[in-house]
């Protein structure tokens, strides 16, 4: 037996178990919809929900019966210092490049297999695309996670190469070849892997190291009338990624 099979915690997988569900279903569910999912009886989790209630973790709609995720999880989440500096020196930036643009913007960070949305800047016309705060997505299907990546630490590319399976079971040596190039321009200018007719301007932004801890993302929309052409908008996010790397300790370098 492992060292981490000899110590469980049931109870606490419950509760877990119960966090997760309600954060993939991105709705609220009643109680029995939850035992459903987990496949468990209503009274095993009727107790986990209480005390997850009695935490903030998650609400109950008194009128509909229906629970849902607090904010309490992101907000624990901000306190973490790097994230809370990288939040603190982004938003103001990223608020002036979504003016400046017209086009929304978020900030994306690694979290396992998966990006987190920590940060996001809608433009201000009347259309507006943007990607819920919070929100995870398959590493491989963003412009976020192939950044971070391609600017991440040599040893630590392979390892996720190699652990984190390609939903398109993209061959690897195809991936180095990708990442290389992107690092080697310094960003991403992909057509979406999610949302048809989007086009994803991606750049990092870099620690001391020199390695990336996040990337900032464009999803940029052609309007008809009144956009900022697609090469500006680059620019203009190349020097926001700039601005933020440089307040987190990173390396100035030169745009493209």
């Amino acid at each position: 037996m492992s060292g981490t099979e000899k110590y469980n915690a049931p109870a606490l997988d419950k509760g877990l178990d119960i966090i997760e569900t309600l954060a993939e279903a991105g709705e609220s569910l009643t109680q029995g919809e939850i035992a459903k999912r987990l496949d468990r009886s209503v009274s095993e989790i009727f107790r986990m929900l209480v005390v997850l209630r009695r935490r903030g973790l998650i609400a109950l709609d008194e009128t509909s019966d229906r629970y849902f995720l607090t904010t309490r999880l992101f907000e624990l989440a901000h306190r973490i210092p790097i994230v809370k500096r990288l939040t603190v020196a982004a938003a103001p930036v990223m608020q002036r490049l979504a003016t400046q643009t017209n086009q929304s913007c978020h900030l994306g960070v690694r979290s396992g297999d998966s990006i987190v949305i920590v940060g996001q800047v809608d433009n201000p016309g009347n259309n507006v695309l943007s990607v819920r705060m919070g929100a995870r997505i398959e590493f491989w299907r963003t412009s976020s996670g192939r950044v971070i990546l391609a600017h991440s630490d040599p040893e630590e590319r392979e390892k996720a190469i190699a652990s984190i399976p390609h939903p398109d079971k993209v061959p690897a040596k195809q991936l180095r070849t990708e990442l290389n190039q992107i690092a080697s321009q310094g960003y991403e200018q992909l057509e979406s892997l999610v949302v048809k007719g989007i086009e994803n301007i991606s750049a990092p932004i870099l620690g001391f190291d020199g390695f990336a801890t996040a990337a900032l993302t464009i999803p940029y929309m052609e309007r008809v009338q009144g956009g900022m052409p697609k090469e500006q908008c680059l620019q203009e996010l190349l020097a926001a990624a700039e601005s933020i790397s440089v307040q987190l300790g990173g390396p100035a370098r030169a745009l493209t």
